[in-house]
């Protein structure tokens, strides 16, 4: 049972927060292993629609907590090695095992925003901020580099100049900021009800269109035309045949909502 990681599911939603508000929710290493189990266990639920990560408290996640973490020297090393067959090792799954989830995944940031917890909210389909909350590449204050799969976040989101710059400064720059940046989705005065409301609205779509976007986008945005066309062809064909894309055409020429089923088994590689 997770200590410091709550997860509840309401209509199709999991609102998963990181629970250790005393200590601007810094993460264990105990809280790495059950983020990522947390995902894995998601994956599973095809009646999922949408995911939304929080703080509890007033912050999102202040990054690993370095007092707890290095009372343990054998755990950061046994938590370093990569899995073979996902390519990640612990400190980069749990972030990265949201991204493989084939539905939405929404970060809403307040407070603190720093290097560990910076990587988790980069690692989600949307960050939704506060306009004051702090945001930091804060691993150049400790002589370490982000390595949460926070590099490969940056280069989807900004230039290489400017993931540099934030990386090598280590500055604390405003959710406004992050906006002007490209690092944030959107602002919003309270980010949770904000990111809530996204995903109700995401999940009046259908579950397979949204499953097949999120693959089609994350596994294209750095390859060739030709690429992305063939996987734009591998990703519409069953869309186009599949029972939720029917009832979406029915539910339109009635003028009506529709009511999908739950997300269908992937039929594409």
């Amino acid at each position: 049972m997770p200590r410091h990681i709550t997860t509840t599911i309401s209509d199709g939603i999991a609102h998963v927060r990181l629970a250790r508000p005393d200590k601007l929710n810094a993460l264990t290493l105990e809280m790495l292993d059950d983020l990522a189990a947390v995902a894995h266990g998601l994956r599973s639920d095809r009646r999922l629609r949408a995911v939304v990560i929080s703080g509890e408290g007033d912050s999102f996640c202040a990054g690993l907590d370095f007092g707890s973490a290095m009372k343990k020297p054998s755990g950061i090393v046994s938590r370093f090695v990569p899995r073979p067959w996902r390519g990640t090792n612990t400190f980069q799954e749990a972030p990265w095992a949201f991204r493989r989830l084939p539905v939405p995944v929404i970060a809403a940031v307040s407070g603190h925003c720093l290097g560990g917890g910076l990587q988790i909210a980069l690692a989600a389909d949307f960050r939704i901020t506060h306009p004051d909350a702090t945001w930091s590449v804060l691993e150049g204050r400790w002589g370490i580099i982000p390595d949460m799969s926070g590099v490969q976040a940056l280069s989807e989101l900004v230039g290489i100049d400017v993931a540099k710059q934030l990386t090598m400064t280590a500055d604390k720059i405003t959710g406004t900021r992050a906006d002007e940046l490209g690092l944030a989705t959107e602002m919003a005065d309270d980010p949770v009800a904000a990111a809530l409301a996204l995903a109700e609205r995401l999940a009046t779509r259908s579950p397979d269109a949204l499953a097949a976007t999120k693959r089609l986008f994350d596994g294209t945005w750095h390859r060739s035309p030709r690429h992305t066309f063939a996987r734009e062809r591998r990703e519409q064909l069953p869309l186009l045949f599949g029972p939720n894309a029917a009832r979406a055409r029915a539910a339109n020429a009635r003028k009506a909502e529709p009511e999908f089923l739950p997300r269908q088994r992937r039929l594409v590689p």
